[in-house]
């Protein structure tokens, strides 16, 4: 398990990845969490999953929403996270429950703490925006 910051490294696992959930997703179109997914549903690479409890049951870009990653009924590849830090290492728990693969740190939602504390645990990408990296592959 590492701290993933390398651009063809994270293009490569993107490339083998089938399926994301993205936690956090909004309706509101300005919001990162919605033109991100949005790319990458255009892409149509991989299975996405939306999980924000707030918008749960709801169609968001004719996706619906689940409550919680282990709403999931099928093993997810990455957990995409769009929320502030301090919500991350619920995220990172329920992650391991469901047996993710990897956490995507999109820009901003990054805590070092919960980072090094679950390290060992899970693989972490970071310093890089999924919409942007699924753009080139």
């Amino acid at each position: 398990m590492a701290v993933i910051e390398d651009l063809e490294t994270i293009r490569e696992i993107l490339k083998n990845s089938k399926t994301i959930a993205v936690v956090g997703i909004s309706p509101k179109k300005e919001r990162a969490s919605y033109y991100v997914s949005e790319w990458a549903i255009e892409r149509g690479l991989h299975k996405i999953y939306f999980v924000n409890p707030v918008y749960a049951g709801q169609e968001i870009l004719g996706i619906e929403v689940l409550p919680s990653l282990s709403d999931i009924p099928e093993p997810v590849d990455i957990v995409d996270v769009f929320r502030r830090p301090e919500a991350l290492e619920e995220i990172v728990q329920e992650a391991l429950k469901i047996g993710a693969k990897y956490i995507w740190l999109q820009p901003g939602t990054e805590s070092e703490e919960v980072i090094e504390k679950y390290k060992d645990k899970i693989d972490f990408i970071k310093t890089a925006c999924l919409g942007v990296v699924v753009k080139t592959i």
